[in-house]
């Protein structure tokens, strides 16, 4: 089974759900998606760790769980450095950098511009404190040299209907919440958190062509139980590997917002650590605290 720290609906979940139905069809088994949300990951962890290490149990998470979660929540019972072992990275979800129509910047530089011109004036609207949206913003602020106002809501279906309402002037946030209010005009993107353009938008930059290394697309990944055999881990990354070059499974995981990877486990080893020392640096520019 799958394993998924968050609720069905989730990107997670409907990556781990893609995941599923290619894995049964070619192992002959059903293998089923097991939702287990809660306690910053810490139910979906117990899971895991209650079950054998012997890969059938795995955790398909997003990087925020393994890297930012741990910052931010001292109440979670897992050790996100050393429980688990790496299988395959299924792919990196980027975020858009959006703004309501309303705003005078049909570019980045024009953004930049104009924040440079009021610190402080503008605002932007998050998933919450702590959420990637949040750091995203930070750290491109931080990286630009210039100020806004923080407004955090309870989630991106929250935040984006915020900045389409102007309740907030912009907000990062996933290619499928945005497109729609894209296509009606009803907002404009500027940039992506990715270090690569954007099928969806290939006209679109990338924040690191204007601020080299930057990279805050989020890993979506397959994890095992530490202890886990090693010949265990091999089948089930070559799996992965073979689904997310499928046609069908690269159209189903753009839609949802992931732009398909693969790779070694080692591969998804250093992304995990990359991904950890960029929120890091992010939280602490932020001034987040453990609570």
């Amino acid at each position: 089974k799958l394993v998924v720290p968050y609720a069905a609906g989730g990107l997670p979940d409907t990556v781990a759900r893609i995941i599923a139905k290619s894995l049964g069809d070619t192992l002959g088994q059903a293998v089923y998606v097991d939702n287990r949300p809660g306690a910053g990951g810490s139910v979906a962890a117990s899971a895991i760790l209650q079950s054998p290490a012997d890969g059938y149990t795995l955790l398909v998470t997003d990087g925020p769980m393994l890297s930012i979660t741990p910052l931010i929540n001292k109440k979670i019972t897992y050790d996100a450095a050393n429980d688990f072992v790496p299988i395959a990275l299924v792919g990196k979800a980027p975020l858009f950098l959006a703004v309501n129509a309303n705003v005078k910047a049909n570019t980045l530089d024009e953004l930049v511009a104009l924040a440079k011109a009021k610190p402080g004036g503008l605002n932007y609207g998050s998933a919450g404190n702590g959420s990637i949206h949040h750091l995203t913003m930070e750290a491109m602020n931080a990286s630009l040299g210039i100020s806004m106002t923080h407004i955090p809501f309870r989630g991106s279906a929250v935040s984006v209907p915020a900045m389409i309402g102007g309740q907030v002037d912009m907000v990062f946030a996933s290619p499928p919440s945005l497109m729609g209010f894209v296509k009606s005009g009803q907002a404009r993107l500027l940039a992506t958190n990715s270090t690569t353009r954007s099928p969806l938008a290939p006209q679109m930059p990338t924040l690191a062509e204007k601020i080299p290394g930057f990279d805050f697309a989020f890993t979506v990944a397959v994890l095992a139980k530490t202890g886990t055999p090693s010949e265990v881990i091999s089948k089930v990354n070559a799996e992965i590997n073979r689904i997310v070059k499928v046609p069908e499974v690269i159209e189903q995981l753009r839609t949802a917002g992931v732009d398909p990877a693969g790779g070694t486990p080692e591969q998804l080893a250093r992304a995990l650590r990359a991904e950890k020392a960029q929120v890091t640096d992010a939280a602490a520019r932020a001034q987040l605290k453990a609570e």
